[in-house]
């Protein structure tokens, strides 16, 4: 199969359940059907029609009940859609849910080879990868006892080694893998990156934005079973976020005691942000050490991040926060005036900027000062403005947040000082002198 070449098309599909209010109403659904319908329609999906191509990384995403599970269960062929159809070329190997395809009274072997001859491997194919498989699920003896015996960890971990190493086509990938632990995480990343690099296609679910941004370049957002948007996965991120914002101020409106101030109408102004727009970031811009706009920096100097913010309701409680990524999309770092503060409070000084009260119609600008440390590469900021309630992150609400509000580059002097990587980690090279024989 060419790069060019459609391996997985979903073509206008479709899926509606039949909602029964009682048991008795699917007897009397059989029996008089045709003169009543004693059932409510629930449509989880509406026309998702999308095409992937040979060795492409997709992303669905979408908060919980928008679709993303029943679409994969069609796509895999354990549902069937009530409209529309599936066309996929090669082998399929999905991750779904949590030992999904494993006999609990099975041992781990046992399922290795059953899963295996599901997939379409031969005994003999199965023998060649069963060492790898064992290895990486690094279970132990267990792989002879039953899976009912298995942790949820060794049972996402027998599960992955089997539908990655069969050499699939396509893999799906659903949540599953948040239930294994980092280093388990890390070495399943490294196999997915593998697979990739060989021409797998991946459709990939997951609500954890960075690993979405990292592995993907496309994504679906699905919304109440609909397909909402579809492109770059940076931008249907960001579009992710706008919907999860938009829902939070709804509810919020809704809980608003009578008198209360329901606060200004949610935008995405600018198209690369959201928030509801109580404050706003105006903009940041990228100065050097002598405070003058740069957009070139080395290792070693001084970058200054200016960010303007203007306040349209009186505010306190407020973090002003600045995040950096690289242009493959990887957060590098993230802090704004909340960490500042927590770090005062711990040592026990006062002016924190959280018990700031800034007034309607107040500009402000703030400028971060850090040390560039990082490696040669296009960087992005990300700029925002939030109500804190405490001094912990766990009552956040975003006033207003922009993608892409500045960038710069930074380039390494390979005669004078370089590293390689992300980050400088100040390393220093210490030699043990030792006495010649």
């Amino acid at each position: 199969m060419s790069s060019d070449e459609v391996v997985l098309r979903v073509k206008h599909v479709s899926k509606r359940f039949e909602i029964y209010d009682k048991p008795r109403h699917r007897l009397q659904q059989m029996l008089f059907g045709r003169w009543r319908t004693y059932y409510r329609e629930f449509w989880a999906l509406r026309d998702i029609d999308f095409e992937v191509r040979k060795g492409e990384c997709v992303g669905i995403i979408g908060r919980n009940g928008a679709g993303k599970s029943t679409l994969l269960q069609i796509i895999t062929g354990t549902l069937q859609p009530t409209e529309g159809s599936v066309e996929s070329r090669g082998r399929i190997a999905a991750l779904l849910e949590l030992g999904s395809g494993f006999n609990p009274e099975f041992t781990g072997r046992e399922n290795v080879y059953m899963n295996a001859a599901i997939l379409g491997l031969t005994k003999a194919e199965t023998d060649a990868k069963y060492d790898d498989i064992v290895a990486f699920a690094d279970i132990g003896e267990f792989i002879d006892q039953p899976v009912k015996t298995y942790s949820s960890g060794m049972m996402v971990r027998l599960a992955f080694a089997v539908n990655a190493f069969v050499d699939p086509d396509i893999l799906i990938v659903d949540e599953a893998l948040a239930v294994g632990d980092a280093l388990f995480q890390k070495r399943c990343f490294n196999r997915i990156n593998d697979l990739i690099s060989n021409g797998t296609t991946l459709l990939f679910v997951t609500h954890d934005m960075e690993i979405m941004r990292t592995l993907t370049r496309r994504a679906i957002l699905l919304k109440n079973g609909e397909q909402y948007r579809t492109g770059p996965s940076n931008e249907i991120l960001l579009e992710y976020r706008t919907l999860i914002q938009q829902e939070e101020e709804a509810m919020a409106q809704r809980s608003l005691k009578t008198g209360g101030s329901p606060g200004h109408a949610l935008t995405n102004k600018l198209d690369k942000g959201f928030g509801n727009m109580k404050a706003e970031v105006l903009g940041a811009e990228v100065l050097n050490a002598s405070g003058e706009p740069c957009a070139y920096f080395a290792p070693g100097d001084r970058i200054r991040i200016r960010v303007n913010i203007a306040f349209h309701e009186t505010m306190d409680h407020l973090n002003v926060n600045i995040r950096i990524r690289n242009k493959e999309g990887l957060k590098l770092y993230s802090a704004g005036t909340l960490n500042d503060d927590i770090a005062k409070r711990a040592r026990g000084e006062g002016g924190l900027f959280h018990d700031r009260v800034f007034a309607a119609g107040t500009k402000l600008a703030l400028t971060f000062e850090l040390e560039c440390n990082l490696g040669s590469n296009f960087y992005e900021i990300q700029a925002s403005i939030l109500q804190e309630e405490r001094l912990d992150f766990t009552q956040e609400t975003t006033l207003h947040w922009i993608d892409e509000a500045a960038f710069f580059h930074v380039q390494a002097h390979l005669d004078t000082y370089f590293f390689g990587g992300c980050a400088d980690l100040k390393m220093h090279v210490k030699t043990l002198e030792t006495e010649e024989a």
